[in-house]
């Protein structure tokens, strides 16, 4: 770990937890008091990020420790990237809010190459602020599954458990200075959003 990076929000979860809605949710929130943020997300919409996503997607084969490298290589860029990175952009006075981190790696990477391998692939700073939405494995299929876009590669029951067990392993060993939220991810959006928003506040972001 290299160390914990202020003014970052990371929202995580299962696949169809509401991680996406959040994210833009809060971004708005921050819009709407006037408050420097910049809104991203993993894997990112960079050249690295787009290759991510057709693996995802099925529409490209490859071995599971190659797609764990491939998300750190965009996780690296994503960081550091001399323009639009989240280091950039942090230095330059923003509240920067992610929708996925290195706790994804972490959580569904290490289910098929282990966790230490992953781990030693992301030796990336730790957000300050992390929102896990806690949603059961089936509400998460469910949702997908009405989306009526089909299945990414992960979203089987069998191995979104594993996921689910994984993430609960990560968030019981987390540094005393981060801030961890753990909300039912089953609860109306408005409510899940408000209960980021009162804690962000408690802490003098908004």
């Amino acid at each position: 770990m290299q160390g914990i990076l202020d003014r970052f929000i990371v929202i995580e979860g299962l696949d169809g937890a509401g991680t996406t809605t959040q994210m833009k949710a809060v971004a708005e929130a921050f819009d709407e008091a006037q408050v420097h943020c910049h809104a991203t997300f993993e894997p990112t919409s960079s050249a690295l990020g787009t290759l991510v996503r057709t693996v995802l997607r099925k529409e490209v084969v490859t071995t599971p420790l190659a797609l764990a490298m491939l998300f750190a290589a965009d996780r690296e860029d994503h960081l550091h990237h001399p323009i639009n990175g989240i280091v950039r952009k942090i230095s330059e006075g923003a509240v920067v809010i992610s929708d996925r981190y290195l706790f994804s790696s972490l959580a569904y990477q290490s289910v098929e190459c282990g966790f230490e391998r992953i781990s030693a692939l992301n030796d990336f700073p730790i957000p300050r602020f992390i929102v896990y939405l806690d949603t059961p494995v089936e509400d998460c299929l469910a949702r997908i599954d009405s989306r009526d876009q089909g299945r990414e590669l992960f979203e089987k029951q069998e191995f979104l458990s594993q996921v689910r067990d994984n993430y609960e392993l990560i968030f019981a060993d987390l540094p005393e200075s981060v801030v961890f939220m753990r909300l039912d991810g089953r609860k109306t959006k408005q409510e899940i959003t408000s209960a980021i928003l009162a804690t962000l506040k408690s802490h003098s972001l908004l």
